[in-house]
């Protein structure tokens, strides 16, 4: 399968959790008439972002909304990469946990947010997930039809080093649900999917919440598809949308061909020594 039609949801969040999903549905099924492959969500797609949301709307793998999601990918019979939600497991610990769905409604993939987003920026945004969240610690990518995935979430994607880890372990997209704010987004959001696209010559889809002004966190928008070779194929404002993209997977080998620097990395020189 050489060509992959992605739509991602750039949605409000609203209090109420299941309005969320039914939200996600309505767009869904009106995406689904296009014809696509993969449906993406954002970063807390059915909380509001504020770390004292995240455990009064965490739930566990297999709770009410992990089960709609599946039920949505079941039914038409597409990917759904669900955005990310509050995960509760047995020993009261709470993730911000990415899961992904195949045709037929099965858990495929599940990424549990590395690195937290705990950040202080003067004169602009302070954060701190690690007041209720835990965190991850698997790399995590997935087989499909159309070749290996990758996913993380957010705050992830700064770190180049995961990004390598993922192409390395065979990924041709990597998905990245996020929310990033309206101090990082403007100057960082763009560059950081090119950036990491072009290093990795991978596709990148970053998909976001839309902008709500009196949220108590307020999403830059912006969900964007780059591509290998650092093109960005669409990005939307940040208004409450659907993107549809289509991705020709043959341009990850044919970029890796022609300009090689996964082949022409120095590996044997790549460790930090004592200077002699």
């Amino acid at each position: 399968m050489n060509q992959l039609r992605v739509a991602q949801l750039q949605l409000p969040v609203a209090e109420e959790k299941m309005k969320n999903v039914e939200r996600a549905a309505a767009y869904l099924e009106r995406a689904c008439r296009e014809g696509i492959d993969l449906a993406a969500l954002p970063e807390m797609f059915c909380c509001p972002y504020q770390t004292k949301n995240f455990p009064r709307y965490a739930e566990p793998e297999g709770g009410e909304v992990w089960t709609a999601c599946s039920e949505l990918a079941r039914r038409h019979q597409i990917y759904l990469s669900a955005g990310t939600m509050p995960e509760a497991d047995g020993s009261g610990r709470i993730y911000n946990t990415a899961y992904v769905f195949d045709r037929e409604g099965r858990q495929i993939a599940k990424h549990r947010k590395m690195h937290l987003f705990d950040i202080n920026v003067r004169g602009g945004q302070r954060f701190a997930e690690s007041e209720t969240l835990t965190a991850g610690n698997v790399v995590t990518v997935f087989e499909t039809e159309f070749g290996t995935m990758g996913l993380c979430i957010c705050y992830d994607f700064r770190f180049p080093e995961l990004a390598r880890l993922m192409t390395l372990r065979g990924a041709k997209v990597i998905l990245v649900p996020a929310a990033f704010n309206m101090t990082t987004g403007p100057v960082h959001w763009e560059l950081m999917f090119r950036s990491r696209a072009l290093d990795n010559q991978v596709y990148a889809l970053g998909t976001a919440p839309a902008r709500d002004e009196g949220a108590g966190y307020i999403s830059w928008g912006h969900s964007i598809a780059v591509g290998p070779w650092g093109d960005v194929i669409s990005q939307a404002d940040e208004r409450e949308a659907v993107t549809i993209s289509r991705l020709e997977l043959d341009t990850v080998s044919q970029v890796r061909d022609q300009l090689p620097l996964l082949r022409h990395r120095r590996t044997d020189i790549y460790e930090l020594r004592e200077l002699q």
